[in-house]
């Protein structure tokens, strides 16, 4: 029988590449997109749902059960990026887009994920704390607190069900984000990580990259 996964931020770039991966695997896929996305609805075969993490209207009465969740939402944030000129409203965006909205979707959501199957969410090497060189101060910290917040997740919520729990990098890819240099192709990304999450299991959690490695915390 096959497995069903949903994919939140499907629209374009990794999440789509993931739908498209895990369809070819013989997942059934779920793929949510927050305005129309041709891309993603010339997929076929492909249930689509309307979602926004920062919006919990939009999400609070899905109700399908699921084998694995991949919350893949985030956002630069001000071109700025620095902590000195941040106003309020930007610290906001950026850490309810990247951080707080995709924790609260995977809360809300987590009942409907069976025991023993995966939630992820996608993050970033730039999250690191010992890794950091400085440098993107709003992206980075609201990806810090992501997994600050999908490890307490893990712990309190989903580990005791045997869930594991992921918070994944998936490289640097050629994305809009990633841009045309990236040295990493979509398809070489979303392999790896559709690859983790497969083998992900035991109610563990794993901050790790698209090869499987895992990251400094």
């Amino acid at each position: 029988m096959s497995k069903t996964i949903l994919i939140v931020g499907a629209s374009r770039g990794i999440g789509l590449g993931l739908a498209r991966e895990f369809k070819a695997r013989g997942w059934n896929v779920i793929a949510t997109e927050r305005s129309h996305s041709d891309e993603l609805h010339a997929l076929g075969g492909v249930r689509i749902e309307t979602m926004d993490v920062t919006d919990p209207a939009s999400f609070e009465g899905f109700d399908t059960p699921l084998d694995a969740l991949i919350v893949n939402a985030g956002i630069t944030g001000a071109r700025h990026q620095s902590a000195e000129q941040a106003t309020g409203e930007e610290v906001a965006e950026v850490m309810m887009t990247n951080a707080f909205g995709p924790v609260r979707l995977a809360k809300t959501l987590l009942p409907r994920v069976a025991d023993g199957g995966t939630i992820a969410f996608m993050t970033s090497l730039m999250g690191s704390i010992k890794d950091s060189s400085g440098g993107y101060e709003l992206y980075r910290t609201s990806k810090c607190a992501l997994n600050m917040l999908a490890k307490g997740v893990a712990e309190q919520d989903a580990g005791p069900r045997n869930i594991a729990t992921l918070a994944l990098h998936p490289g640097w890819v050629q994305t809009d984000m990633g841009g045309p240099n990236a040295p990493t192709s979509v398809d070489e990304s979303v392999k790896g990580l559709a690859d983790v999450v497969e083998s992900a299991g035991g109610g563990e959690f794993r901050y790790v990259d698209y090869t499987g490695k895992d990251l400094p915390f």
